[in-house]
């Protein structure tokens, strides 16, 4: 039976692909283009493109489309489950245990903290060299920084808002200043009809509305809005849900420490970084008046939800999208942005939460070379910093 093989085949993937969404897209060429000959090369290339057009958790949405292909609408659930169940499962038993306060002052706990600081540094530094790439790009990124930083301040009440301003304007930059290559993309075969395709843009469309709408009578519908909204606007990298999903939950419903502390230990998981909201769900569950468990499902949903509608309904056009000059430069200012967000986040929640003084600071120094000069990956980068940090009582 197809479906019960791409489960299999993606549980197997979700268990072992460490190293965040571009190693995954290498363990998914690997296994369906080389061993398991369910696409071609070109066709694998164009799946992976639209994923990256799209917002959302790319590895995910080109999993999702994988099993469409091999196994319908089924095979698509099969893929995304199998992939996202593990680290899902494991966050959200960690937000659990932090939820109940068992972590509170836990050395490990610190030394968790101080390898997200690196882990996101690594990633500005990466994210700037490949998509800050002029002057306007440049300008764009640290404009965006500047404003989420000194928003909060002018503006208490913008949360996520905020963010989505600085990425609309860094869009409408883009669309009137810069140029980007245009590669029209060919004709995937899909078993979705542009019916279809409009339909699931339409529901995603309308579950934002629903959502935004019912989250002010909080709970979980403040936890669905919350993690939806930033599933629909994560471009450029997993890592970009950090300061997507900060204001939601920081102060109100998480300190700062449990937040990073999450945020570090989804480094150390296989599968999807989007997981990290499993987390959130968790342990953010109290201060909503749910269970853990509910918690974790909602969080989980409502972050992978977005991409996945938009993935699977954009497919039957992605031709005519992909050979669109205004979108493509649209495009990369908003990537130039989601930069500038994430060196906001460095420096809040992620510093300001995770370093105290100057031995902090070293092991962050050390966390960073080891991942840069020592190409040492996260996830034992993480786990390291975790036991470090327990037997230092840190």
């Amino acid at each position: 039976m197809r479906v019960l093989e791409v489960f299999t085949v993606f549980l197997r993937l979700g268990l072992s692909s460490f190293g965040g969404p571009v190693a995954h897209l290498g363990f998914f060429r690997a296994e369906f283009v080389g061993r398991r000959a369910w696409l071609s090369d070109a066709e694998y290339a164009e799946l992976v493109a639209v994923a990256n057009f799209l917002p959302g958790p790319s590895s995910s949405q080109v999993g999702l489309a994988v099993g469409l292909r091999r196994a319908g609408w089924a095979g698509a659930g099969a893929a995304w489950l199998g992939f996202t169940l593990p680290s899902a499962l494991i966050m959200a038993l960690l937000g659990f245990t932090l939820a109940g306060g068992a972590a509170d002052g836990a050395g490990w706990v610190q030394g968790v903290k101080l390898a997200a600081a690196a882990v996101v540094a690594q990633a500005v530094a990466g994210m700037w060299g490949a998509l800050v790439t002029d002057r306007v790009r440049v300008g764009l990124a640290l404009g965006a920084a500047a404003a989420l930083l000194v928003l909060p301040a002018w503006w208490p009440g913008a949360g996520g808002w905020g963010t989505l301003g600085a990425l609309g304007l860094c869009a409408l930059i883009g669309w009137r200043t810069l140029t980007a290559p245009v590669t029209e993309g060919q004709a995937l075969r899909v078993p979705v009809s542009r019916r279809a395709g409009t339909a699931l843009l339409a529901l995603c469309a309308a579950l934002a509305a629903a959502f935004a709408a019912l989250s002010a009578l909080g709970g979980g519908w403040a936890l669905l809005w919350a993690t939806f909204r930033a599933g629909a606007l994560v471009f450029g990298g997993g890592h970009v849900v950090l300061p997507l999903l900060e204001p939601a939950f920081v102060p109100a419903l998480l300190p700062h420490g449990a937040f990073v502390a999450g945020y570090g230990a989804a480094n150390a998981m296989p599968g999807p970084l989007f997981t990290f909201a499993s987390y959130l769900g968790a342990a953010s569950a109290p201060a909503l008046g749910l269970g853990a468990g509910v918690g974790a499902l909602l969080g989980t949903l409502g972050i992978f939800l977005p991409g996945a509608l938009l993935m699977l309904g954009a497919l039957p056009f992605w031709s005519a999208l992909s050979g669109r000059a205004g979108a493509r430069a649209a495009l990369a200012g908003v990537n130039a942005g989601v930069v500038g967000l994430l060196l906001a986040a460095l420096y809040t929640p992620v510093f300001t939460g995770a370093v105290r003084g100057p031995a902090d600071l070293a092991g962050v120094l050390v966390a960073y070379a080891a991942l840069t000069a020592g190409r040492v990956p996260a996830w034992v980068v993480v786990p390291v910093c975790a036991a470090l940090g327990g037997l230092l009582g840190r």
